[in-house]
């Protein structure tokens, strides 16, 4: 399997859906917020594709969460990067968890949720990748981070 994050500034985003006919892409916006400019690229997309979100206590996985499930119901969204300053897997989880039907009842270092929802859900599974020292891991997958290329569009950097 093989994953490629693709960083774009705004001003390149009408390039982004050509790179993500190409490759599973991890969309991630430089200078924007990441899930608007996804969400406004939504009829360009039509091939499965993600987003790399950086979490933080300003923009927590709870969040970020209620973003993906939003954005999955506009476009063929099917992954998910959660970047951390620490603890990375741990945000992951707290993902996982609020991207179902179920009520949560979740505690860990980063998160307690009691009673929670984030409704509906994807319709299609969406795999949330935890990023920790250039590696992408989700369950038993680990992909490292292979190579950097730069084009006019932005910076892609692959996983395998």
């Amino acid at each position: 399997m093989e994953l490629v994050r693709l960083d774009v500034a705004i001003a390149q985003r009408d390039g982004v859906a050509g790179v993500a006919r190409e490759h599973t892409i991890l969309f991630r916006c430089t200078d924007a917020d990441t899930v608007m400019v996804a969400a406004s690229l939504g009829d360009a997309l039509t091939t499965p594709f993600g987003v790399w979100l950086d979490v933080s206590s300003g923009y927590p996985a709870q969040l970020a969460a209620r973003d993906v499930a939003t954005l999955a119901a506009l476009a063929p969204l099917r992954h998910v990067a959660v970047a951390a300053a620490s603890v990375t897997a741990r945000h992951a989880e707290v993902l996982r968890a609020l991207l179902t039907n179920d009520e949560v009842n979740f505690t860990n270092e980063v998160a307690i949720l009691r009673h929670a929802f984030n409704r509906p859900a994807p319709r299609s599974p969406i795999t949330v990748w935890s990023f920790e020292a250039g590696r992408l891991v989700s369950g038993a997958v680990d992909l490292g981070e292979v190579r950097v290329e730069c084009r006019a569009v932005g910076e892609l950097t692959y996983f395998a």
